[in-house]
């Protein structure tokens, strides 16, 4: 235990429930849009409804997932983690899926005005071999795109430096999440193509010790159909989302405003797993392990309880 605590970040508690409910320690990697669902279950209520007092703990995924193994954790948040665990036989499960695809795009100087002009040129990343090239490539290849030969990559660091690289000319274009669009927008720079357009690629979700699935059942189904609710409720509500944006991203009123209309369609309101998404998560842990095995989805989650919630819930039939 002291171990895991040392291992903390930041531990967030958001309008605790006065009544008598179940504690819950959920993990989340930053405070960023594709974890906005737990702030969202929380604030209004939701996990007060379903007899849950939710406690939000930042903390980077290895220490997460071993934290759910060793049950100092609950939940975490972030799925490739979590795929690329279970198929290394570490025992967690995903439950649910958040936000079965990203706000990732690709933005770029006006001189370019279609994803087919950047052939040849440089696209500024983050980092070289994270996520965010694994979906640089996968939007570089949807427009026909051969990603080591169309096309160069050049890391260069932080959002801010990414747009520096961009108004000076060392690259034709970059990737990033909201707010990116919004700060690009100002500097000039125009908006090409964004993933979710394109292809499904999970983020965020519900990850747990697989032996909690058969120990706690009823808690699982609880934290899911708040999390649904949640999800309808970002959907449904852009004012009351934006200010919760202010207060989760600490990003003023604007930029809230126009990350929410970059990412609202990125949450699913069922929480339902994408088949094609995780082949995608699954296909790159495999990469990752040197693995050539099959992988089939139940080696890596299971659905049973969403489908029961969502049954509970009046969205399939009984």
């Amino acid at each position: 235990m002291k171990k895991f605590l040392g291992a903390m970040l930041v531990v967030c508690f958001f309008y605790p429930s006065v009544r008598a409910a179940d504690k819950i320690r959920i993990g989340f990697p930053d405070f960023s849009s594709p974890f906005l669902s737990l702030p969202l279950g929380q604030k209004p209520g939701f996990f007060q409804q379903e007899g849950i007092q939710a406690e939000f703990i930042r903390i980077r995924s290895i220490v997460a997932l071993t934290a759910l193994v060793s049950g100092e954790l609950d939940y975490h948040t972030v799925l490739g983690p979590g795929i690329a665990a279970a198929i290394r036989g570490v025992p967690v499960k995903i439950v649910a899926c958040y936000t079965p695809t990203v706000a990732t795009l690709l933005i770029a100087r006006p001189e370019f005005n279609s994803v087919e002009a950047l052939r040849g040129k440089t696209i500024g990343l983050n980092s070289y071999g994270g996520g965010l090239e694994g979906q640089a490539r996968l939007m570089f290849k949807h427009f026909g795109f051969d990603p080591d030969k169309d096309i160069k990559f050049l890391a260069t660091g932080g959002v801010e430096s990414r747009l520096t690289a961009l108004k000076q000319g060392l690259t034709a274009a970059t990737l990033g999440s909201p707010p990116i669009d919004f700060l690009g927008k100002k500097l000039g720079f125009i908006v090409l193509a964004r993933a979710n357009e394109l292809f499904s690629y999970p983020s965020s979700g519900l990850i747990v010790n697989a032996k909690k699935i058969k120990e706690k059942p009823d808690e699982i189904k609880r934290m899911l159909k708040a999390g649904i609710r949640a999800n309808r409720y970002i959907n449904q509500n852009r004012e009351a989302t934006i200010q919760a944006m202010t207060e989760w991203m600490k990003i003023d009123r604007e930029m809230a405003a126009a990350t929410y209309d970059s990412v609202v369609k990125t949450y699913g309101d069922n929480l339902t797993l994408p088949d094609s998404g995780f082949r995608l998560l699954i296909d790159e842990a495999k990469k990752a392990a040197n693995l050539t095995r099959e992988v089939a989805l139940g080696e890596i989650a299971d659905t049973s309880l969403l489908r029961e919630a969502q049954r509970e819930l009046g969205m399939i039939g009984r």
